[in-house]
């Protein structure tokens, strides 16, 4: 069994954010850099690949996100969120035609997912590195289950990642 690098060892929760671009064409990832950092008022810091179709959204597109913290029944979609460009590959319509979201308060989301987050975009604090981090403050959020949350080593045991 080979031993992992550290940053892989933690089991941390798989997240889904929701972007909206300029012509409001939806895009979702998979991020698994998230973490609250206050409580009053909540806040969340999540860091986001310079590459993707979610980084251009957010600098480019609409201030309304959704941060979907994943149930172990959305393991089968992760690839297609994760593995897949949107700026390659259009998620919106592979979702809905498969019939993987829904509307909830106005926010397309997944199916079956454990919570959402509603954010609206505080800060970018630019690295030199492959990741930038964003700040969000939460104005709303809904748990739908406390159980069956997706893990990161869900992944690794279902050959996803590593």
């Amino acid at each position: 069994n080979k031993l992992r690098r550290p940053w892989n060892l933690t089991n941390v929760p798989v997240y889904s954010l929701v972007t909206i671009d300029y012509k409001l064409d939806l895009n979702m990832n998979i991020c698994t850099y998230v973490t609250p950092i206050s409580i009053k008022p909540k806040k969340y810091l999540i860091a986001i690949d310079k590459q993707t179709k979610t980084f251009e959204n957010i600098l480019n597109g609409k201030n309304k996100y959704a941060l979907q913290l994943l149930s172990k029944k959305n393991i089968s979609i992760v690839k297609h969120l994760g593995k897949k460009s949107g700026h390659k590959f259009n998620k919106y319509d592979y979702l809905k035609r498969k019939k993987l979201i829904k509307n909830y308060r106005d926010v397309e989301i997944l199916n079956d997912v454990s919570c959402v987050l509603f954010l609206s975009y505080e800060n970018q604090i630019k690295t030199n590195n492959d990741h930038d981090l964003f700040l969000f403050n939460v104005s709303g959020f809904k748990t739908f289950s406390n159980t069956d949350i997706l893990y990161f080593n869900d992944l690794v045991n279902k050959k996803i990642i590593l």
